[in-house]
């Protein structure tokens, strides 16, 4: 099963790929944009991605056409780059997001561990004059 980060990032490297941008941006919403459920996102990210997937699915299709490819048909060569860029910046704005919760995570940790040292490092005294009287 593929997460949110995953299928985003596919998503950036199918809009890498060489090809007119107007097809990439079709496969990558496809094949990749469609599986991602906006819950699965960060909550700052879900509003984006909302706009980019109303974005992409905004035009009534034709017959024998879904609604990404009578999208895609319509938007001029710079929207559909704009779109693609969006598409980029959410992946990475996703990679930022998981980069901070690793940061806070190590960060925890590095604090519980230092705790624990402190606590192992105390002596460990006993007094033998209370156990003879």
């Amino acid at each position: 099963m593929n997460t949110a980060w995953q299928q985003l990032e596919a998503a950036a490297l199918t809009l890498a790929r060489s090809g007119p941008i107007k097809d990439r941006l079709a496969d990558a919403y496809r094949n990749h944009l469609s599986l991602v459920n906006a819950e699965d996102l960060p909550e700052g990210l879900r509003a984006e991605f909302c706009a980019c997937h109303a974005a992409l699915t905004r035009e009534v299709p034709l017959r024998g056409e879904d609604a990404v490819r009578a999208t895609v048909r319509k938007l001029s060569n710079h929207e559909a780059d704009e779109l693609a860029c969006n598409v980029v910046r959410l992946f990475a704005a996703m990679v930022r997001e998981g980069a901070r919760a690793d940061a806070a995570e190590h960060s925890e940790l590095m604090l519980n561990n230092a705790r624990g040292k402190m606590l192992k490092s105390v002596p460990q005294v006993i007094s033998l004059r209370t156990a003879e009287g």
